[in-house]
């Protein structure tokens, strides 16, 4: 059974000093204490495995010993410079050798951030406006990134429509929107705006749809025809889904890709990354004052982060390592599948081995507006099952990790046992 405790007393004192009580980013009725490989406790000091994983960079587990002496090695020679350093430029190595469109990376200190400078960097590069992005596809908080994110309600497309306040309508003009998975969509505003679009922006994995067959490949042909720039959004596939992320499974490079979780070892650290003509835009002497896109953060790859990257991304080139992850994936995929059709509830399992989730439907989910079709309150029901019984993940997404041990599976299983039940009975 669940304790409630101390627990209670910090939900009290963050609703005094949090808008919601929260950080904006996670349930805040529960605290995180500490983690541990593939666990995590509360203030309660109630045990879960962590599915979650901090929204997916702690891939090798919590405190893994390795990136410890890596930052503990660090920690004495400096957290950070606001200067260039060695570390740095050791990571930008890896990556550029590692991620298939990148010749040169800049640093950031968040995925949003990442995100915003790739279109910025694509308008700086084309000389053109307008950005196309897929309706549910999340790519962070600045403005363009807020259209179609999570809309309650149906428009045309490509109308967009924004999802917070304090977004000028001149943003909104300036994006189109598409269903994700219908090329002839795309082909169609690629015509109509010929000459006008600087970017389009996608997901390869959109949340956890993932792309149908020739898709992406198809989005690169097109975006070739019609001179437009294509980014890959991997903060969340980059070196998840393969040492070379999304563009090596699936085959298929980015004109720009962004990249954040891991590649900081879960410490705040993301990046752009792209050919050097492109990155080109980052420097003044290179490209004139009319066409230098400016960017610099206090944090932007700060050494800390960095020595934690490289030890991460080490151990992740050591052999077998992505075939474990993935084997884990789909053993928790079978024991999901398992247990809901023992109870004859309709669903799909969607995603990749290493970023899936369950969803309760008897349709393909293709795009946002299928997904949204799904049935939510089993949803809910499910995961808040999953919860009282000591599984900690997002109500959307189940992250598998390389620390999850044949104990963590044993008490998954019997957690979807009961989560399935309780749906059933519902």
């Amino acid at each position: 059974m669940l304790k409630l405790n101390a627990q209670a007393d910090w939900i009290e004192r963050a609703h005094q000093v949090l808008p919601a009580g929260g950080f904006g980013n996670f349930d805040p009725g529960i605290m995180i204490r500490e983690g541990k490989g593939a666990r995590v406790w509360d203030e309660d000091g109630n045990e879960y495995v962590d599915y979650l994983i901090g929204s997916g960079p702690m891939l090798v587990g919590h405190g893994h010993p390795e990136v410890l002496e890596a930052v503990f090695e660090q920690l004495p020679k400096g957290m950070t410079f606001f200067a260039n350093n060695a570390r740095g430029v050791e990571l930008a190595e890896e990556i550029s050798r590692a991620v298939p469109c990148a010749d040169q990376v800049r640093y950031v200190s968040s995925g949003g951030e990442a995100d915003m400078y790739a279109m910025r960097l694509a308008r700086a590069a084309t000389g053109r406006d307008k950005i196309l992005k897929f309706e549910g596809g999340y790519h962070g908080m600045c403005a363009e990134a807020q259209m179609s994110l999570a809309p309650t309600r149906h428009v045309n497309f490509p109308q967009a429509v924004p999802d917070s306040a304090g977004i000028p309508a001149s943003v909104q003009a300036e994006m189109l929107i598409a269903p994700f998975n219908d090329i002839e969509t795309v082909r169609s505003l690629l015509t109509e705006y010929d000459g006008q679009i600087a970017a389009i922006i996608v997901e390869p994995l959109q949340r956890v749809v993932p792309p149908a067959p020739g898709f992406l490949q198809a989005l690169r042909d097109e975006c070739t025809r019609h001179g437009v720039l294509l980014i890959f959004d991997e903060i969340v596939t980059g070196f998840r889904f393969a040492y070379g992320g999304a563009q090596e499974l699936y085959g298929v490079a980015p004109d720009i890709a962004t990249l954040g979780k891991i590649i900081g070892g879960g410490f705040p650290l993301a990046a752009i990354a792209a050919s050097t003509e492109i990155m080109a835009h980052f420097d003044k002497s290179a490209v004139g004052a009319d066409k230098w896109l400016m960017q610099l953060g206090t944090l932007s790859g700060n050494p800390v982060a960095a020595v934690a990257g490289l030890k991460t991304m080490e151990i992740l080139r050591r052999d077998g390592q992505y075939a474990r992850l993935r084997d884990i994936g789909r053993t928790i995929q079978t024991m999901i599948g398992r247990h809901l059709n023992a109870q004859g509830i309709s669903h799909r399992i969607v995603g990749d081995a290493t970023l899936f989730d369950v969803v309760f439907c008897d349709h393909e989910v293709r795009d946002y507006r299928s997904w949204l079709a799904a049935d939510s309150a089993k949803n809910d029901l499910f995961n808040k099952v999953l919860r009282t019984h000591g599984i900690f993940k997002s109500p959307g997404k189940l992250y598998p990790c390389l620390a999850v041990t044949d104990a963590d599976l044993a008490q998954t299983d019997a957690a979807l046992a009961a989560a399935a039940q309780a749906v059933a009975a519902a």
